[in-house]
């Protein structure tokens, strides 16, 4: 009955906390900014495109009820996106380094021809970095794939010296959000509980999508 629009790891893992049972849906939608669009209608347009390519593929189906998620970095105006390379990766850690930065994550939900939808914007302050420090940190491989170059749940935790907001937002699914998405779509969650994993049913955690 729920469907997760994603390829991420991480996504599923956060989703697995709200003790509820799910599919995993591969889709593929391109991440591409309008020149006139504003960071949050980026991010919301496209976690509605990813919960309605999940709904195309299980449209057959009654009851469905399908989540989009996108989560992107954004600084002065700019939207980071995930790095292209090492050297893609090392400039957007200077850039963050010793500033205040924004999280958006947006979620959308369908259900039942219905889209509803939340934002969270969250204030993520980094201390100064030096490149000795950032160098290290690309080394390790962990900011490829990750919005804005780093993971708050890995080893850049020890860069952030404060967060204001979703601290789950930041990671990639606001759950607060989520669950409340979810209760008005008829699903009751179960922080805490864990999710009964039938065959084709994921918990699981990561990245991308």
């Amino acid at each position: 009955m729920l469907h997760l629009a994603s390829r991420s790891p991480r996504r599923r893992e956060l989703l697995a906390r709200l003790g509820v049972q799910f599919n995993v849906l591969d889709v593929d939608i391109p991440e591409v900014r309008g020149p006139l669009e504003s960071p949050p209608a980026y991010v919301g347009r496209v976690a509605a495109e990813k919960a309605a390519a999940g709904a195309e593929l299980v449209r057959d189906r009654d009851g469905a009820v399908v989540i989009g998620a996108d989560t992107e970095v954004v600084l002065d105006g700019t939207v980071f996106g995930k790095p292209q390379d090492a050297a893609q990766a090392r400039d957007m850690l200077g850039r963050l380094s010793g500033r205040v930065h924004q999280v958006l994550s947006a979620v959308a939900v369908r259900a039942g021809g219905r889209l509803l939808e939340a934002l969270t914007i969250s204030d993520v302050e980094f201390a100064p970095l030096s490149a000795a420090q950032i160098a290290a940190y690309v080394e390790s491989g962990e900011p490829m794939g990750k919005a804005g170059g780093y993971a708050i749940q890995g080893a850049a935790e020890a860069f952030v010296v404060r967060v204001k907001g979703s601290f789950s937002g930041v990671m990639g699914l606001p759950l607060h959000e989520t669950a409340r998405l979810l209760g008005q779509a008829g699903i009751a969650t179960r922080p805490g509980a864990r999710p009964d994993l039938s065959p084709g049913a994921a918990p699981g955690g990561g990245d991308g999508g």
